[in-house]
């Protein structure tokens, strides 16, 4: 048995047959501003270092191989 309310649905406005389809007209872009570049420079660092980029080795006589004070009595 057929619904009568599903044919209703088509009489409504908006439910007909699509007209074809028509492609829009593209609109061009505006031109892009152009941010000038960052410059770039290179820091100087505070303590020289090797090719590693690690601090070179200094000799301190208050300090041991590891790094740790000396104790002395004076």
């Amino acid at each position: 048995m057929r619904d009568k309310k599903d044919n209703a649905t088509l009489d409504l406005p908006g439910f007909g047959s699509a007209a074809p389809m028509e492609p829009e007209p593209k609109l061009s872009a505006p031109p892009r501003k152009r941010r000038p570049a960052m410059k770039q420079e290179q820091m100087e660092l505070l303590e020289p270092t090797d090719t590693s980029g690690l601090p070179i080795w200094q000799n301190d006589p208050n300090l041991d191989l590891t790094g740790l004070p000396i104790w002395r009595r004076d």
